[in-house]
C-alpha cells in the first residue's frame, strides 16, 4: 500500500485530501502542519508520496522541498498550490518537485497524479 504524508497548515485540506486518498486506498502515515515538521516526518517516516502545501508558516513548502529532496532525492513531492501562484510551481519543479495539484481538489485528478508519481 501506498504510504502518503500530508503537508499542510490547514486543517481543513488536510481532512480533505486525507478523506480523498484514503478512499482511493492509500494510506495516511502522518500529517504534519509546516513545512520543519514536514521535513522531520519525512526524514522519520519515508513515505512513498509526499503532499506538500506550497504557503506554511515555519518553513514554506518550497524550502521544506529544497530540504527534502537534498537529503532525500529520491522523494515523490507533489506540491500543492492555490490558484495564482504559477511563479511558484516554477520555482517547486525547478527543485525536484515530482508533480503539482491545485486547490479545490479534483479526487480524480489527484489519484491520477498519485499514480503517475509512483509508476
Amino acid at each position: 500500500m501506498t504510504k502518503i504524508l500530508i503537508v499542510d497548515d490547514s486543517r481543513t485540506s488536510r481532512k480533505i485530501l486525507r478523506g480523498i486518498l484514503e478512499n482511493a486506498g492509500y494510506e495516511i502515515v502522518a500529517e504534519a502542519t509546516n513545512g520543519q515538521e514536514g521535513y522531520d516526518k519525512y526524514a522519520e517516516l519515508k513515505p512513498d508520496v509526499v503532499t506538500m502545501d506550497v504557503t506554511m508558516p515555519v518553513l514554506d513548502g518550497i524550502e521544506a522541498l529544497k530540504k527534502i529532496m537534498g537529503d532525500y532525492p529520491d522523494a515523490k513531492v507533489i506540491m500543492v498550490t492555490a490558484a495564482g501562484q504559477k511563479t511558484k510551481l516554477v520555482e517547486a519543479v525547478q527543485n525536484g518537485a515530482s508533480e503539482f495539484v491545485t486547490k479545490p481538489f479534483d479526487p480524480d485528478q489527484l489519484r491520477a497524479i498519485i499514480e503517475k508519481v509512483i509508476q
